[in-house]
């Protein structure tokens, strides 16, 4: 029977002064050098427009209001855009005249709104005049059989009013998320087999390949289940992506550096979002925004020559000549090559080539790692559950969407930094991330009650902390928990849990 609990290297010649351990020789050539936060900074910026991706759906798919579109109005009611961009007001005021003229009104104890799925049921003159009103001639309605018009003053284009997502099929909008995160719970489990198989280096490149390849093809979606498709697709790139890039940069600095480089993964993440809704705050139109995020993923292939596959990887799969090239790689970068001893003769030995792959099976060989996977799953779930049910409604806990996503964005930056001295501190890893969770119970409790406002935003946004404090722990804890061979299966299958 295998065991993966806890991993140990192929020890060395005791008569040589040569470490026995991977972590022993980053100790003599650095645990975070030069080299390191070089590899970092690629990350870091890996990071970016997966995290673009990844919740562009707050834009692409936001609400705008609508109505019963009048196709002998059609003409007049497009030129009201072309007031648009130098007087919104101005605009509204003449979309709003032929809302006004032909769509039945709703009252209520508040403000009067208009039905967004019926209009009157008349023949509409073919001339506008300002004194029409057809509620004077009929209270008939029928649904919008010429289609619907859009308000178009916050958003220009939205997957909304591109594929008419609305009234009889206004749940489409939201299905489209389901099958985002569909791509996600594959992607979670097919990345960590595959790169534990073939590496690190290759799924990272192959992840962005894909990314790009169904971000720019989404953009260009000329129907919903074609945009459904590629969002498939960019779900299960962009968590693998996620995930491979978080176990690269775990695995190429030292135990005690692990912490920092992961919480830089997190605050990564963070400034992608906040980037995100800078960049939407001035590209109101989805498919453009979708092109940006999509070509921001171009630069990341030009750090094919320097981003190097994970030294820990390779030595568990024997592959210790190539692990030493990046050693030595290593050592001179960061200046300690006299600190380097080479790997001893014994421990390069020929691979095993009928050694069984790993799998999740092995999650649960050992009672131990049994247990931890268990509890890591339940952990990962409760997170998740949390963090994105924040994150994809920020635009409603406001009246500005663009401020509210930014700053939803902005507190995870001191959410994931707290992190570290929590996680060095005598409560340790566990207690430590109990604590968090249970203030993150306490906050969204609290949120339930609140009706929209200030204080509601208050709270959520120390609800986001608190969960985004908790879901970086627990991203660490895991890294720590599986050993090297099966960590990217680990790692993923808590994903997939999530």
């Amino acid at each position: 029977m295998r065991t993966y609990w806890p991993t140990s290297y192929k020890k060395m010649d005791p008569k040589t002064t040569n470490p026995k351990t991977f972590d022993d020789i980053l100790g003599n050539i650095g645990e975070m050098g030069l080299y390191q936060i070089i590899a970092l900074a690629m990350i870091v910026y890996a990071i970016l427009p997966e995290a673009m991706n990844s919740m562009i759906y707050v834009f692409a798919g936001a609400k705008q209001d609508h109505w019963c579109a009048v196709d002998q109005w059609s003409v007049p009611q497009s030129e009201c855009l072309e007031l648009r961009s130098s007087d919104l007001g101005g605009y509204r005021d003449c979309v709003f005249k032929f809302k006004d003229a032909s769509i039945p009104r709703i009252y209520t104890d508040e403000e009067p709104s208009y039905s967004q799925c019926s209009k009157y049921d008349i023949p509409y003159p073919s001339e506008w005049s300002d004194q029409f009103y057809a509620g004077d001639l009929t209270n008939s309605t029928v649904p919008c059989d010429d289609g619907w018009a859009y308000d178009h003053g916050q958003y220009i284009s939205t997957i909304v009013s591109d594929f008419d997502l609305v009234c009889d099929y206004k749940h489409l909008a939201g299905t489209t998320q389901t099958i985002f995160y569909a791509g996600y719970l594959v992607g979670s489990w097919l990345s960590g087999s595959i790169s534990d198989v073939i590496g690190r280096y290759y799924t990272f490149f192959l992840s962005v390949a894909i990314d790009f390849v169904a971000g720019m093809a989404l953009s260009f979606a000329p129907s919903y289940w074609f945009f459904c498709l590629f969002r498939f697709i960019v779900g299960v790139a962009d968590i693998s992506l996620y995930l491979t890039s978080f176990v690269i940069v775990t695995e190429l600095v030292g135990p005690s550096k692990r912490i920092v480089s992961g919480v830089s993964v997190g605050c990564a993440f963070s400034a992608g979002y906040m980037l995100l809704a800078l960049l939407a705050y001035f590209v109101r139109d989805w498919r453009t925004l979708q092109r940006i995020a999509s070509l921001s993923l171009l630069p990341i292939f030009a750090f094919m020559p320097f981003l190097p596959e994970s030294p820990r990887w390779l030595m568990d799969r024997k592959k210790y000549d190539k692990a030493e090239e990046i050693l030595k790689t290593i050592a001179r970068v960061n200046r300690t090559e006299d600190k380097l001893s080479a790997l001893s003769k014994d421990s390069k030995q020929t691979p095993d080539e009928d050694a069984p792959k790993p799998t999740f099976i092995d999650l649960f060989r050992g009672p131990r790692l049994r247990m931890a996977s268990l509890a890591l799953f339940c952990v990962w779930f409760v997170n998740s559950f949390v963090y994105f049910a924040i994150s994809l409604n920020t635009a409603k806990l406001g009246d500005d969407d663009y401020f509210t996503f930014f700053l939803s964005g902005l507190v995870e930056i001191p959410a994931g930094l707290i992190c570290i001295p929590l996680l060095q501190s005598p409560l340790g890893r566990r207690y430590s991330m109990l604590l968090i969770m249970v203030l993150l119970g306490v906050s969204c409790l609290a949120a339930v009650v609140l009706s929209k406002g200030v204080l509601l935003t208050v709270i959520a946004m120390i609800g986001k902390f608190f969960v985004s404090t908790s879901y970086s722990m627990v991203y660490l804890f895991s890294a720590e928990i599986f050993p090297t061979i099966v960590r990217s299966i680990g790692v993923g299958m808590c994903s997939t849990m999530a």
